[in-house]
């Protein structure tokens, strides 16, 4: 069971990493504000919430993980209002 837990949390590690990374060369390479706005904050949406699920998974149930999907609901309502 610990092993499954790790592979998934490694699993939505490298998707975050992926959508942080693909998200900052669109940063980089889009062409007008706007654009670059936009990819800041499909970036910030796509990038946190598998990191943060990633996080809840190891530290399994705890006030950690509470603590974590306080942060991840707080990420869902405020990442699309500032971008």
């Amino acid at each position: 069971m610990e092993a499954v837990l790790d592979i998934l949390s490694w699993i939505l590690i490298v998707i975050g990493g992926t959508f942080g990374i693909i998200g900052g060369l669109g940063i980089v390479r889009l062409p007008t504000f706007f654009t670059r706005i936009h990819a800041a904050g499909m970036t910030e949406t796509m990038c946190a919430p598998p990191i943060v699920l990633a996080m809840m998974l190891q530290a399994g149930w705890s006030l950690v993980t509470f603590k974590l999907a306080a942060i991840l609901l707080f990420l869902f309502l405020t990442s699309p209002t500032a971008s």
